[in-house]
């Protein structure tokens, strides 16, 4: 059995980047085709409301499966007090920042995956392992991807984690928008555990009205823009606020879509540099006979049940 394994491999391994290797660069465009619906959903996160409970965190593992604890341990604000990122361990953080307004009330902001209309790791990925579903979600399968991670390098907003301690068969990790979740009508569970609705969950082109006239009505309360709306091509995720996005951490991006940017320096890569395709060959190999292997156990364990 091993030697067949052994050889099975090689004898993949052998044919995938063969084959890649001769494919003209055009060929190896991520496909685009998707079409965003004009009642897509979206979310609107309120920062001048969100009190850093940071139930999301714990809602969001539970929800994806990962090691949460008890919601009580989040009540820590300790790990607030440095700049977090979402990683393979936490698909949302919530970080804390000063308020010049009211120094005793500090501004907490929820960050994720943004799901941008016209996503650049869906562009980048030259596999078409990510999805920009109709109803506005970005989603990722573990099947197809080969582990090159440019998605990561693609992102404007950097958030794709990779599992870097699972050499065999690692995941790329990100927010979903709770895909399986609302298919069955259920909310994200961040949104559903905010227990000051600071998240709202609706149609994108309903919560940009909300957002405006939340503006119009408390001038005074929130600065006049809309973080979303329309960066990097408009996102799924938007923002309100009472200070610069800046003195958030914002990034500051283009109306223009990231795709545009990452598809060009993709390309250009691949036009005229051949050993990353033979290098993310030889990877798909790995993780597919990786993979294969663990599912034919996986039946071999039945059938002897």
């Amino acid at each position: 059995m091993e030697k067949h394994n052994r050889r099975t491999f090689l004898k993949t391994t052998a044919i995938a980047t063969a084959t890649l290797s001769s494919l003209p660069v055009k060929k190896l465009k991520a496909s685009q085709q998707y079409v965003l619906s004009e009642d897509r959903m979206g979310v609107l996160v309120d920062t001048t409301v969100c009190i850093g409970c940071r139930n999301c965190e714990w809602a969001c593992k539970n929800a994806h499966d990962l090691p949460a604890g008890k919601i009580e341990d989040y009540e820590d604000k300790s790990v607030m007090k440095k700049m977090r990122r979402p990683d393979e361990t936490a698909l949302t953080v919530v970080n804390q920042y000063s308020n010049e307004k009211d120094p005793n009330l500090p501004i907490d902001v929820k960050v994720q995956c943004m799901h941008c209309d016209h996503p650049a790791c869906v562009s980048a990925c030259i596999v078409g392992a990510f999805t920009k579903n109709e109803n506005g979600a970005v989603t990722w399968d573990t099947n197809k991807c080969i582990g090159c991670r440019y998605c990561m390098v693609a992102c404007p907003f950097q958030v794709p984690a990779f599992q870097f301690d699972k050499a065999l068969n690692p995941l790329i990790m990100k927010c979903d928008f709770c895909f399986n979740r609302t298919k069955e009508g259920k909310l994200p569970a961040c949104v559903e555990i905010c227990p000051v609705e600071a998240i709202t969950y609706g149609k994108r082109n309903e919560l940009i009205d909300v957002a405006r006239e939340r503006i119009k009505n408390y001038p005074d309360k929130y600065i006049n823009y809309i973080y979303g709306e329309h960066e990097v091509g408009g996102t799924s995720w938007m923002y309100l606020a009472g200070t610069n996005f800046k003195k958030l951490d914002f990034p500051k991006l283009s109306e223009k879509p990231a795709p545009g940017v990452s598809e060009s320096i993709q390309h250009g890569i691949f036009a005229y540099f051949v050993p990353p395709i033979s290098l993310y060959a030889l990877l798909g190999g790995i993780m597919w006979i990786t993979k294969r292997k663990r599912s034919l156990e996986s039946e071999e364990g039945k059938n002897h049940e």
